[in-house]
């Protein structure tokens, strides 16, 4: 019997996240796997921020870009084939019973408002935890224009 329910954006997505986690390894090759990190966006008076979790990464692993009011994040692409050789050799004396760690590759796109100060944009990383802020213009304040008598 069917059923009908009602869509919820939150189940759909944990759902996708199982299936990744139990059948990523099935098309995306031996150790490299593509995943979308989980990002929180909040507005303020003054700017926009973005944390975004990384956890395993460095700074050195990210790369941030911002053009045309699109802000993309994204890791620096490894060679899969090059990682694998690098980490047999690194254990060849050893062989792995259970390996359920990943070399991750990801890219995540944001078109921001058209607001924003380019200009001032800063990022930290810490923890694993990467926070951009993004300033706000400040807001073109209206100006009175009197009128001359000729």
């Amino acid at each position: 019997m069917n059923t009908l329910s009602f869509f919820n954006p939150r189940f759909t997505s944990d759902l996708f996240d199982v299936i990744d986690r139990n059948f990523s390894d099935y098309g995306y090759g031996e150790c490299t796997k593509t995943t979308a990190p989980r990002v929180d966006v909040a507005e303020r008076k003054d700017s926009y921020v973005l944390d975004m979790e990384l956890p395993g990464f460095t700074e050195n692993d990210v790369e941030i870009d911002l053009k045309d009011r699109v802000l993309t994040i994204a890791s620096k692409l490894k060679d899969a084939k090059k990682a694998e050789k690098e980490e047999k050799k690194e254990n060849a004396d050893s062989v792995y019973l259970i390996k359920e760690r990943r070399n991750s590759t990801f890219s995540r796109s944001f078109t921001m408002p058209e607001d924003i100060d380019p200009e001032k944009v800063s990022a930290a990383f810490k923890n694993g935890l990467l926070t951009i802020v993004i300033p706000r213009k400040a807001e073109a304040q209206s100006k009175r224009i009197m009128i001359s008598v000729a």
